[in-house]
């Protein structure tokens, strides 16, 4: 579920945003009346959307934005004129006076494209350093040596009983070394 910080100069202002959001099923961790909170509590989180105005009481939107840690997308909320002035793509914005279907359409939006990147960065594979692949290595020329495999069946084969055993292929080609070396 993706973290929702709602920051705005005026408590009940972002009380109210708050309220309307968790109502429709969205997370909201924190409400603030200044961007300082908002970066603190932003500091615990992985990630997550940051709503606020185009002023707090300690400084502008523009200032949170660069202040945030990696993985915060920001909406604005704000006049007409004041969206004028945002050059930041990075941003998205909504104009003042808030329509509450275009906010909940909006923020659920945010929350889907940042699962969906979640999601997508979980499935890739983690790439393995230089003594992780020389170790791998080692288990397929130990195996193509010992059982007269080729490298794509050595390669097959590790890949296979990491599956079958639920541990990675890093950890499989150490089994299969120190198996073979005892014999």
């Amino acid at each position: 579920m993706t973290n929702i910080i709602v920051v705005f100069p005026k408590i009940d202002d972002a009380k109210s945003i708050k309220n309307l959001l968790v109502r429709n099923g969205f997370h909201v961790v924190g409400v603030c009346t200044t961007g300082t909170q908002a970066i603190s509590q932003a500091d615990g989180l992985n990630g997550g959307i940051v709503i606020c105005s185009y002023k707090m009481v300690d400084m502008l939107y523009s200032q949170l934005h660069e202040d945030l840690p990696p993985g915060f997308e920001m909406l604005l909320l704000a006049s007409r004129q004041y969206l004028n002035e945002c050059q930041n793509h990075d941003i998205i914005c909504l104009s003042m006076p808030l329509k509450v279907q275009e906010l909940l359409s909006t923020v659920g939006m945010m929350t889907e494209n940042m699962e969906r990147r979640k999601r997508k960065q979980r499935l890739q594979p983690k790439e393995r350093n230089q003594e992780e692949k020389d170790l791998i290595k080692e288990a397929k020329g130990l195996l193509m040596e010992r059982n007269h495999m080729t490298e794509e069946e050595a390669h097959r084969y590790i890949q296979k009983n990491s599956m079958d055993s639920g541990t990675n292929m890093v950890e499989t080609a150490q089994m299969i070394l120190s198996m073979m070396k005892m014999s």
